[in-house]
This record gives C-alpha cells, sequence and structure tokens, in this order.
C-alpha cells in the first residue's frame, strides 16, 4: 500500500510540473491564482513552466491545492478549505482565463500556453454574472483566449494626449503591438478595444453605456451619474460606498458580446483619464476585478461593504 500511496502522491507532483499525459506545448507555461473577495486577498499563486495537450484548468488546480468537487468532479467546492455553498447560500467559487469568464467548467477547460487562472471565492447575490476583469493583465492582450490571439486596437478621444501614449506605451512594453484608432471605429468583434477617454466621450459608445446602468448589467461595481460628474463606488452588495468627483480614474473591462471585447481606461474629466492610465500596468491591475483611482491612489472594486 505504501508503494502504491508513492506512486499516486509522484504522479501528482508530475502532473503540476507539466508531465502528466500529453506532449509538451510550446511557449509560456500557466499561472494559477487563488483569490478571495473579488481579487482583494491573494491565497496561494502557483507557476507551471510547461503544460501538455489536454492540461485541464482543473488538472492544474488539482496539481497543488487541495481540491474538492461537486457535480461529479467538474465544479469546484473548495479549495484549501474555503467552501463555496452552492444553491443554498450567496458565495461561491468563480474562473477566469486571462481574465475572461470561462463559460465552460473547469474539467472541460483545456490550458493554452500562457494562460493565466485566477480562482475566486465571491459573494454572488448583486450578480453572478462578471464577464471580464482587469486582474490578468497584460492578459488578454498578449495570449488572447483558447490559444488564439486577438488584434488590440486602442481607441482614444486624442490621439496626442499623454493617457492616450501611455496605455499604447505600456502594451508596447508588455510585447503587445496594438493599432491605434478614434472612437467608435467599426468592426468591433474578434478584436480587443482599450478605450481612452472621458467618461461623457465614452458613453458614446452602445457597448459601454452600461456602466451606467450597474453591476448586475455590467459586471463592474462602480457606477457613472451625472453625464459622468459622479462615479458612484460600490460594495459587493451594489450599495454605494462612496461617491468620487470626476477626476477620480476607472479601469474596468467588459464583454457585451461573446467575440465582443472592451478595456475602459477613463474618468468623469481628463484629470480622471489621466489617473486611470497611469494604472493601466500589471502591478496595480493584478488580480483586481476592476479598478478606480482617486486621489490618494489606486483602489480595487468593489470596496469593502460600510460596517
Amino acid at each position: 500500500m505504501r508503494c502504491v500511496a508513492a506512486v499516486l502522491l509522484v504522479a501528482v507532483a508530475l502532473s503540476g510540473c507539466g508531465l502528466g499525459p500529453g506532449s509538451d506545448q510550446s511557449g509560456d507555461g500557466a499561472s494559477v491564482r487563488v483569490t478571495r473577495d473579488f481579487g482583494r486577498e491573494l491565497l496561494s499563486a502557483e507557476r507551471f513552466p510547461t503544460i501538455r495537450e489536454g492540461e485541464t484548468v482543473m488538472r492544474a488546480l488539482r496539481a497543488r491545492r487541495d481540491v474538492k468537487t461537486r457535480f461529479g468532479g467538474g465544479f469546484v467546492q473548495s479549495i484549501d478549505g474555503l467552501s463555496g455553498q452552492g444553491a443554498g447560500g450567496s458565495e461561491d467559487w468563480f474562473f477566469y482565463v486571462n481574465g475572461i469568464e470561462s463559460a465552460v467548467g473547469a474539467a472541460d477547460y483545456d490550458l493554452s500556453p500562457g494562460d493565466v487562472v485566477q480562482w475566486d471565492h465571491r459573494d454572488w447575490r448583486e450578480t453572478m454574472d462578471v464577464r471580464a476583469i482587469v486582474g490578468a493583465f497584460p492578459e488578454p492582450f498578449l495570449h488572447g483566449l483558447d490559444g488564439r490571439r486577438f488584434p488590440v486596437r486602442v481607441e482614444c478621444e486624442d490621439a496626442a494626449a499623454d493617457p492616450c501614449e501611455q496605455v499604447k506605451d505600456r502594451l508596447t512594453q508588455a510585447g503587445v503591438p496594438a493599432t491605434g484608432a478614434t472612437l467608435g471605429a467599426s468592426g468591433n468583434q474578434e478584436v480587443i478595444r482599450v478605450v481612452v477617454a472621458t467618461w461623457p466621450r465614452v458613453r458614446e459608445l452602445v457597448s459601454t453605456r452600461v456602466v451606467e446602468q450597474g453591476p448586475r448589467e455590467s459586471g463592474v461595481f462602480a457606477r457613472y451619474t451625472d453625464g459622468g460628474a459622479v462615479l458612484e463606488l460600490l460594495d459587493e452588495r451594489g450599495e454605494v460606498v462612496e461617491s468620487a468627483g470626476p477626476e477620480t480614474g476607472l479601469v474596468a473591462a467588459l464583454r457585451p458580446a461573446e467575440k465582443e471585447f472592451v478595456w475602459l481606461v477613463t474618468g468623469g474629466d481628463e484629470e480622471g483619464v489621466e489617473r486611470a492610465a497611469g494604472a493601466f500596468d500589471g502591478r496595480t491591475l493584478r488580480d483586481a476585478f476592476a479598478v478606480a483611482v482617486t486621489r490618494e491612489g489606486p483602489r480595487k472594486l468593489p470596496l469593502e461593504a460600510s460596517p
């Protein structure tokens, strides 16, 4: 029995190094991060130098963490003892690959080289549907989705302004080629758009105006009112914790349709856009669902509920 146990332990360990069934895939390995409360707290971070064909998100997670599943092993019940509550509760585990919420279970999602997986344990009473987050930057710009890289287009209110140049520079530094375009350029499917503009201009785009409707519609725990003069910063219940002025920046991701991806680098005025552009980097955005940038600095959204 001891020999059998030892063999099983070795097999599990090897699978975590990308040495399970299937041949090695060329390119970067993969990362698996575990967080809670909308990315506010990092619980663990694992790096897989290589991954093999057929390596799933579930298999990678189980290789390094203590995982219990439900529904025949296809969905995660608990990670390292932190449990979801299922249909009878209001907290559960959700996972994202390169900042995009998966439409299939972890056991059916095959990893691709370069993937950044984030498992987050969160409250879903306000919304279960948060389709895109910013916490995997420079993903999905760098490796795309399902092993397919998408064109990246930076749409600016003023192409010569510092925020526009800063966003383009950050993408270039991350190894992401990007083209420039005017706001609302045609051809929005299968392109990742980064919209850099004040909110009064951003809201002219049909796919972005949803932010004004709150997290149940947008998945973003912030809401513009008064045409951009006020940015309401919300808690996980969708309640207003603070009302910020137009000088507050916002970096958020939307997925209006299955093949449409939009990142917002915005603010109520030019000062707010400058603050948002300054936060457009991996260190500031790491694990966040969205980020508001006040005069005091960046803050992950949703904010913690008031006592």
